[in-house]
């Protein structure tokens, strides 16, 4: 190998242990006393880009994503919270939404939800029933975020 080829492998070697070692810094390992979600599924039915300016409650350039969520019996979503509002509508089955004071909202099919961003709106979704739960959401949230920031149970969920 040349001299020429050695400094352009060494180069891409370069460029991707630095994209690597950015990608480990940016990533958060996980939040600390998180609860991890299980029998959730999720496919995404589109997105749009918002334009910066143009919804009050969000700063800068956002994004809406709509998608349909499927919990099945026993699920939950585990606690989290939204950088944005989420408006969704229970298309099929029961949810059992328990806020940070752990005091839970029933959602039926045809109800509407609205989840307030931020973290003092920490919540879970929780299927109780024997048929799935089936949600259709729409997360209006700031471009590059992720759907759901994953959050500590709060001191009055204590396992049963």
């Amino acid at each position: 190998m040349d001299t020429a080829s050695v400094t352009k492998q060494l180069t891409r070697t370069a460029i991707v242990a630095m994209g690597c070692a950015l990608a480990a810094v940016a990533i958060p390992a996980g939040t600390a006393g998180a609860t991890p979600s299980s029998g959730i599924s999720a496919v995404t039915l589109g997105s749009a880009d918002i334009p910066a300016g143009l919804l009050p409650f969000i700063s800068g350039p956002g994004e809406a994503t709509a998608r349909e969520i499927t919990i099945k019996p026993g699920g939950t979503t585990g606690w989290h919270w939204h950088d944005g509002p989420i408006f969704g509508i229970v298309k099929s089955g029961t949810l059992t939404h328990p806020g940070s004071d752990c005091k839970p909202v029933i959602y039926r099919a045809g109800d509407f939800i609205n989840e307030p961003a931020g973290i003092r709106n920490t919540h879970r979704g929780v299927n109780l029933t024997k048929s799935d739960v089936v949600l259709d959401v729409v997360y209006v949230l700031p471009k590059g975020k992720p759907f759901f920031e994953d959050a500590a149970a709060p001191a009055c969920d204590t396992p049963r």
